[in-house]
């Protein structure tokens, strides 16, 4: 009879263990799922500040140089796309097309010395590039924590909680195809 309630306190107490191991495992992947999601906020933070800029850049250079209509309309085609996307996935993409447009604008900026000397202009490129530094950053910060996150969920003995649970990897941040050639206009 000792002998068997020994065993029963051994077992009892591996299950213990057990419980407080998968329960240790669970907290440790919502929050780190929470530090994801967090991130990913100052990510949309940093684009809307983007996006907000975006309008008022536009207008001071349509001001100036009205013949360069198909990069606003890039633009604002990127704009849309980045206000109708609903996914994670989606708001990068947004984000890589409305990068695109603005690399070809700053282009065509750089081609007419008289469009960067407006004040206006001067101004809201200062804040872009401020605002584009700032995205450059979180992007980063959000990359590191979904790369600690995805290895917690790929780690034993997270990747058995995590499946059983629902976690599921979260996509990185990534720069669009060819985003490493300079954008190039043409006259």
């Amino acid at each position: 009879m000792k002998g068997s309630l020994k065993v029963i306190i051994v077992l009892l107490a591996l299950l213990g263990l057990i419980g407080l191991s998968v329960v240790g495992t669970y907290n440790s992947l919502v929050s780190k799922n929470e530090e994801v999601d967090a991130q990913w906020a100052m990510v949309e933070s940093k684009l809307q500040r983007r996006f907000d800029l975006i309008p008022n850049l536009v207008e001071s250079v349509k001001g100036i140089m009205t013949q360069e209509q198909e990069v606003f309309g890039q633009i604002a085609d990127a704009r849309a796309q980045m206000a109708g996307a609903k996914t994670t996935e989606g708001r990068v993409a947004a984000s890589n097309a409305l990068e695109g447009a603005l690399g070809r604008l700053l282009v065509v900026m750089e081609n007419y010395p008289q469009l960067r000397s407006a004040e206006n202009v001067s101004r809201l490129m200062d804040e872009l590039s401020g605002t584009e530094n700032r995205i450059s950053v979180e992007r980063d910060r959000y990359n590191a924590v979904v790369g600690e996150y995805n290895q917690m969920i790929r780690r034993f003995p997270g990747n058995l909680i995590a499946g059983m649970l629902g976690f599921e990897k979260k996509p990185y941040f990534e720069a669009q195809e060819g985003a490493e050639n300079a954008p190039k206009v043409q006259f």
